[in-house]
């Protein structure tokens, strides 16, 4: 398990780092924010291994399914890469999204991407199993799209669900390879919505409180 104390540490990117990493990044390709205040808006991808933006058709049918519950809530964008899931979320109305990276150059650019839209959020950089070793925040939808064929999924989930970081009736969706059989899915939550595009199986799930 991972503890931010010891090596696996986390902290808030600076507007210094941003400006020093920021003159080294190279932006090979954009993505577009689907819906919102923002709607049309063409936002650069940073040149890091890591950033595989969710795509378009993926996130229109993702932000429909959460429709009625995006307006005010408080995201998590835990594997955030280029920020795509959490800034569609800021542009429809959530209240404040945490962005997590680990990448240092993605987490400089993301930051950057923010000021340009003038949007106020928090860019953690660090990496996100040990931020949920950290001091726990409650959030109303968590977006899991960690690098492909990783093993980080399943702990994710389940850190997320021992630990405390999820509302009443919290939102969690997550990004899996479709061939593979999603695992860890902790106890109580409920299966809401899943579809598939390409190799990509792409799932929300609803967290259904335990009884009193």
């Amino acid at each position: 398990m991972l503890n931010p104390a010891a090596g696996g540490g986390w902290q808030s990117e600076s507007r210094a780092d941003i400006a020093v990493h920021h003159s080294n990044s190279r932006l090979p390709g954009k993505y577009r924010i689907i819906g919102g205040r923002w709607r049309g808006r063409k936002m650069a991808i940073a040149d890091a291994a890591s950033v595989r933006p969710t795509p378009d058709r993926v996130r229109e049918t993702l932000f429909n399914w959460l429709a009625k519950t995006v307006r005010n809530a408080v995201c998590l964008d835990l594997f955030a890469g280029s920020g795509a899931l959490g800034i569609e979320a800021l542009s429809r109305g959530a209240a404040k999204v945490v962005f997590v990276e680990k990448n240092r150059r993605a987490s400089s650019h993301l930051r950057d991407q923010l000021d340009v839209l003038g949007a106020e959020a928090e860019v953690v950089c660090g990496d996100a199993l040990a931020y949920l070793q950290g001091p726990v925040r409650k959030f109303d939808i968590v977006f899991l799209d960690p690098p492909y064929q990783s093993t980080l999924l399943a702990p994710a989930m389940q850190e997320l669900e021992a630990n405390g970081w999820l509302g009443k009736d919290a939102f969690v969706y997550a990004e899996n390879p479709a061939r593979e059989l999603l695992s860890g899915i902790p106890p109580g939550w409920m299966l809401w919505r899943e579809s598939k595009a390409g190799q990509v199986g792409y799932y929300l799930f609803r967290r259904q409180p335990p009884p009193d």
